[in-house]
């Protein structure tokens, strides 16, 4: 088995189980839940379970906080950018999902990149990485204890390989979902790898679920 497709598989079945976790977290009744309808599971204690403050370091050098990035609706992805496989075909799919909801509804969405390897991902690795896929994708870096406080807040894992010292190509066990954020709202809808309806593409399907959120805010 080649490396790279390891990484995918181990990517994808660590998905799977933290998926498991995550379900235990965000599951819960409709109650009072606006947003219910849109999704299909419901994010218990009024959505405030994931997600939270943070204060990380954007492609520009500068230190913002959440409420500098989540400025509109924004779908937030925690990975690293010497990812081979996992991380690039999830943020492609984030960012075709913001393009179709451009076009098709007129809906700006951001994607939001969060690196989990800061050694590597210095501010202009993530910026670089981020311009890759979407013109308005913002990437953000940050010093080890940041990423870890940002990390805590949205419940994810990650896990530096132990020959990181040694190979400069090590690689990170990380969760892989993506957070729907809206400002004023926080987190309403999490996305797995893969996670989509029968029928539609990856990013068509997350694109139809975010205008659902969107037009109920």
């Amino acid at each position: 088995m080649s490396p790279r497709l390891a990484v995918l598989l181990a990517g994808t079945a660590l998905a799977a189980v933290l998926g498991g976790t995550a379900g235990y977290v965000l599951l819960g009744g409709k109650g009072d839940d606006r947003f219910a309808d849109c999704r299909e599971t419901a994010v218990a204690g009024g959505m405030g379970a994931v997600g939270g403050p943070f204060t990380l370091v954007n492609s520009e050098g500068e230190t913002v906080t959440d409420k500098d990035v989540i400025t509109e609706p924004s779908l937030v992805y925690f990975g690293y950018t010497f990812c081979p496989d996992v991380c690039p075909l999830d943020n492609q799919r984030n960012a075709e999902a913001a393009y179709i909801l451009e076009e098709e509804d007129g809906i700006e969405v951001t994607p939001v990149f969060i690196s989990v390897d800061p050694a590597r991902d210095t501010p202009e690795v993530v910026g670089q990485f981020a311009a890759n896929f979407h013109e308005r994708m913002i990437g953000l870096t940050g010093s080890p204890e940041q990423i870890k406080a940002a990390s805590q807040a949205y419940k994810t894992y990650y896990r530096l390989h132990e020959d990181k010292d040694e190979n400069p190509y090590y690689l990170v066990d990380h969760s892989t979902f993506t957070y729907l954020v809206l400002p004023g709202y926080g987190v309403v809808e999490f996305f797995r790898h893969p996670d989509f309806a029968e029928g539609t593409s990856l990013a068509e399907d997350v694109a139809a679920r975010t205008a659902c959120f969107v037009d109920r805010m």
